[in-house]
């Protein structure tokens, strides 16, 4: 089942989009505050997100834009406001689709559908891991919402351990599948680009690992 992220200070407007969207298979979850909002993103997994753009605390589209940022997760806008001017400016902000209030069920659940089959055709390319995100059709890399700048290397060594998270790699399993060569024993290459991967994410977090080596082994994801 699908779960969807409700961001609406509503309480009358978000109860009624839980049960209509709990009637009809999704599971949703509630955040009443743009803060709260961001808090929940960050702390759960969802598929599409149901955006108020008049929240209290963090503005609508300041939650716009850090959702848009850490994941390719489809927004439909609830907005009050229908101007031809502001439509286009929310689309340009990064909403995939919008809806003016007050709208009927239908129409919305029709919209919904419509963004999670498109959204489910470019999944295929995107790896996460915790708060991680890759796509890799497009070599853009993410962690907590901010951009990770790779080489095509660094990009194509963290993908492989993404996509196994729980498998230690080798040196030679490494070289063989991004270079796509023959491992001829040049440690100092596969240490060079796991070294400044290492250095690319720690100046994001610092305080979190990510990549765990295993003595006498390899590298994997740390968990």
């Amino acid at each position: 089942m699908k779960k969807i992220l409700i961001a609406e200070d509503d309480a009358d407007i978000n109860n009624m989009l839980c049960d209509l969207l709990s009637q009809n298979g999704y599971i949703p979850v509630s955040a009443y505050s743009g803060t709260e909002a961001v808090m929940r993103f960050f702390s759960e997994k969802f598929e599409l997100v149901l955006l108020d753009l008049m929240l209290p605390g963090k503005a609508g589209a300041d939650v716009l834009y850090e959702i848009k940022t850490a994941a390719p997760v489809p927004v439909i806008a609830l907005t009050a406001v229908s101007g031809k001017e502001s439509v286009v400016s929310l689309l340009k902000s990064g909403a995939d689709d919008y809806i003016t209030k007050p709208f009927d069920n239908a129409e919305l659940l029709a919209r919904i559908e419509v963004q999670l089959r498109n959204n489910t055709v470019s999944a295929q390319n995107i790896i996460t891991f915790k708060d991680i995100t890759l796509d890799c059709e497009r070599y853009d890399g993410f962690i907590g919402g901010e951009p990770l700048q790779l080489s095509k290397r660094e990009f194509e060594i963290l993908a492989l351990f993404m996509r196994n998270p729980t498998k230690v790699f080798t040196k030679n399993n490494l070289y063989e599948s991004v270079w796509q060569d023959e491992f001829m024993g040049d440690d100092n290459t596969i240490n060079v680009h796991i070294s400044r991967l290492r250095l690319k994410i720690a100046k994001i977090k610092p305080d979190d690992e990510y990549i765990q080596t295993v003595w006498g082994i390899g590298f994997k994801m740390k968990e």
